[in-house]
């Protein structure tokens, strides 16, 4: 269908198709085609917020590079299902708004101090225990995030978080469900238990069974469908042989790079908050009396720590650390930068209330040379243009391959090899045949059955591939002969394990009739906990649901374990904790009984924000 398109694309086909868009437009109008234009930046809308699709892309990003921290170096990426992962990071985006909206909704605010303050104390952020800007622009740089982005989405975490203790932190149980529950889970169970495994070597099946088996179920014995393809590889670092770099760019680089050095200040601050204690007159004249005794010679750091409503600061003598221009308000950078060293300021106003400020040390730029940069510029330069040819080479790729009735003319234009891949599946097999966009493009329709060529598929950033099909080997059965032996053991197994499980059963109603079975051999456990190792958790949770036994009549039950074995259990006694909690242990269980409710009604509040709210994906 695709290569007839391509071939009739200029005749009457194509005016067909572009008739049948017009009378198409004449019924749906251009409001539809302007609503559907207007949402192509954006993955969903939340009760008219956007969710953009650049949002989805990081939050995908994010979750990806989880997943390789999580499962190791070794993982092989391909293998990350990328519908899944959209999936999975767009509902934790629609969530996150929701979550926002109800923490707007609800008023939920937080001071611009608190934010710093967070900031300041965050270890992440610390050098040697105390803040360090450098620190800070590392590490949310490589979180891809500006300043003033990471202030803002500090500040939704602590909104959101806010949030969500005071819904799951205000749940709570009593002392009489801490003790039940800690009751049921201290009990312990005496039994019995008896194994019936399944004995292969007391089944035999007939060969005219085995035949007949083939015969029914044939198509569960057939040859795997395969695929050879060829293809050709496009690859970045094939082009940074191509490229060279001009002295005069190099030079101009260096230039823009040593620009954005500057100067360090190491300030230290006593800061007079303004609140509804304390009016601004009264924190302006608590300013001027801390530099009236630091010009009568008290000491700068005793005094903020005295003084300063900066906690964090507080603690460290007021001391900030180094920080380079663009950390602090401008008002504060600006008197700053007017100090000589070990200069005192007078009372400066922010936001925040009144600060004195103190010059602590200046750390000058270290500007390194240009032929200590030279071979990281040169590097820089040659990636940006190996980018842009590398992007052109995809395009003609695309164009040359989609016009093409093979791979040769796209392979010769592009200077490429024409590889040859071995057979494999639509379960794929080793290397970049386990991507699942090469599988998809491999066993499309316009690939497996038109024999067209597949569109580019990007492998990585680094990699694009276009690939045809060069042989399909089609699903063939497989002769009995060669599958005599795989029926054989598996009628064996099925058989014995039903043999096995009509064999406990039969015991199991003589047990509960009452008739006594002397030829077992019982193995006996006492005071069974629900996590005892050395028992199958299966028998366990069968074990847990038993009824307590009456008197001296013991309670049976069998079931049949994943192994084909079948298991018959006598439950003998049941035995409920001696001592009730000591006040230690109940607090233990109250508060992990309270986290869990906690964590239901928060769950529950999330369902119902869903359920209220206007969701549109796209």
């Amino acid at each position: 269908m695709l290569q007839n398109i391509r071939d009739n694309s200029t005749g009457w086909i194509s005016k067909t198709i572009i008739g049948l868009i017009v009378v198409l437009l004449s019924f749906t109008g251009f409001e539809a085609i302007l609503s559907s234009t207007s949402n192509t930046n954006n993955a969903a809308k939340v009760n008219g917020e956007d969710i953009t699709l650049n949002e989805l892309a990081e939050a995908k990003n994010l979750q990806r590079r989880q997943l390789l921290q999580q499962l190791g170096e070794d993982f092989d990426a391909n293998l990350i299902d990328d519908a899944l992962l959209t999936e999975a990071a767009l509902n934790g985006l629609i969530a996150r708004k929701l979550l926002v909206q109800a923490a707007d909704h609800a008023d939920i605010v937080f001071s611009d101090a608190a934010v710093d303050q967070f900031i300041l104390l965050a270890p992440e952020f610390q050098v040697d225990g105390r803040f360090n800007a450098d620190r800070f622009d590392q590490v949310i740089r490589q979180m891809g995030y500006s300043r003033m982005q990471f202030r803002q989405m500090i500040a939704q975490e602590m909104r959101t978080g806010q949030l969500r203790t005071g819904v799951a932190g205000s749940a709570f149980v009593t002392e009489q469900e801490a003790q039940a529950f800690a009751q049921l889970e201290r009990q312990t169970r005496d039994f019995s238990m008896y194994s019936i495994a399944p004995d292969l070597d007391q089944v035999a099946v007939p060969s005219e069974e085995l035949e007949a088996y083939y015969n029914e179920h044939t198509t569960e014995f057939m040859t795997p469908e395969q695929v050879v393809v060829s293809y050709i590889e496009l690859k970045k670092e094939a082009f940074f042989d191509q490229v060279e770099v001009d002295e005069q760019q190099l030079k101009e680089l260096y230039e823009a790079e040593i620009a954005n050095l500057s100067e360090q200040r190491r300030a230290a601050h006593i800061l007079i908050e303004v609140s509804d204690e304390v009016s601004d007159e009264q924190a302006l004249l608590q300013a001027e009396q801390a530099i009236e005794r630091l010009a009568a010679g008290e000491d700068f750091a005793v005094l903020a720590q005295e003084l300063s409503g900066d906690i964090g600061s507080a603690q460290q003598g007021g001391d900030l650390g180094f920080a380079a221009p663009g950390v602090y308000e401008p008002e504060f950078e600006e008197a700053l930068y007017a100090l000589e060293k070990e200069q005192v300021s007078q009372p400066v106003r922010t936001a925040y209330g009144w600060h004195v400020i103190k010059l602590m040390d200046v750390r000058v730029a270290d500007i390194p040379s240009f032929a200590s940069l030279e071979e990281k510029l040169t590097q820089r330069l040659k990636a940006q243009q190996v980018e842009q040819r590398f992007v052109e080479a995809v395009k003609d790729l695309e164009s040359v391959a989609y016009e093409s009735a093979d791979l040769q003319q796209p392979a010769s234009e592009l200077n490429l090899e024409i590889k040859v891949s071995e057979p494999f599946g639509r379960d794929g097999a080793e290397g970049l045949f386990s991507n699942r966009y090469v599988l998809e493009a491999a066993f499309s329709t316009e690939v497996l059955e038109e024999g067209a060529n597949s569109m580019a598929i990007e492998l990585d950033p680094d990699t694009t591939i276009v690939l045809r099909v060069k042989e399909h080997h089609r699903p063939e059965p497989i002769a009995f002969a060669d599958v005599r032996e795989q029926i054989q053991a598996q009628l064996i197994a099925q058989r014995a394990i039903e043999h096995a499980k009509s064999q406990g059963e039969a015991l199991l109603a003589s047990l509960q009739q009452g008739k006594a079975e002397n030829d077992i051999d019982w193995r006996t456990v006492e005071a069974a906990t629900r996590d005892l190792s050395s028992v199958d958790p299966e028998v366990l949770q069968a074990l847990f649901k038993m009824p307590k036994p009456e008197a001296d009549a013991p309670q049976f039950a069998g079931l049949s374990l994943g192994s084909g074995d079948y298991v018959l259990l006598q439950l003998t006694g049941v035995n409920d904790a001696a001592e009730p909690l000591a006040s230690e242990e109940l607090a233990q269980y109250k508060q992990v009984l309270a986290s869990r409710a906690g964590q239901v009604d928060f769950n529950a509040l999330m369902q119902q924000l869903e359920m209220d709210a206007k969701i549109e994906r796209y």
